[in-house]
């Protein structure tokens, strides 16, 4: 009787733990088309909405910052927006689409700040997680 109770129990734990490993993670920008995500990215950047980093940015994603020649990886440039969460910045933003065809796209964000300009060259790749940003590149013109 005790073994029949413990396998019962073994059985019903072992059942409910496989049952959490196959829960998939809701994405929800993988039905976004491309401008939703830049908007998305201008939200993280210039409002301090982290809410959708680690959906919004690829695996292989890169961060290049031509004022102080540094790159940052996903991991790194996601903290960077952590620490800075709700800090909104005080700029007029705009961006465009520049390009996109097939699974990529190119777009363009200004930031127009008081005394300097801040542009963002964003390449997005569309993969089975829907459109994200692969790879930054801010210029100070």
């Amino acid at each position: 009787m005790k073994n029949i109770i413990s396998t019962i129990v073994t059985t019903f734990i072992l059942m409910t733990s496989f049952s959490s490993f196959a829960a998939e993670k809701v994405n929800p920008l993988k039905d976004m088309n491309a401008k939703g995500v830049v908007a998305a990215y201008l939200d993280a950047t210039a409002l301090g909405n982290t809410q959708f980093n680690e959906q919004l940015f690829a695996k292989d994603f890169e961060y290049y910052n031509t004022a102080h020649d540094r790159k940052y990886d996903k991991k790194a440039y996601t903290k960077f927006l952590k620490q800075n969460k709700g800090l909104q910045y005080n700029c007029k933003t705009t961006y465009q689409i520049l390009d996109e065809c097939g699974n990529s796209c190119v777009a363009k964000s200004t930031m127009e700040f008081a005394n300097f300009t801040r542009v963002d060259h964003i390449s997005l790749c569309h993969t089975e997680d829907g459109w994200q940003v692969s790879k930054v590149v801010t210029t100070y013109p």
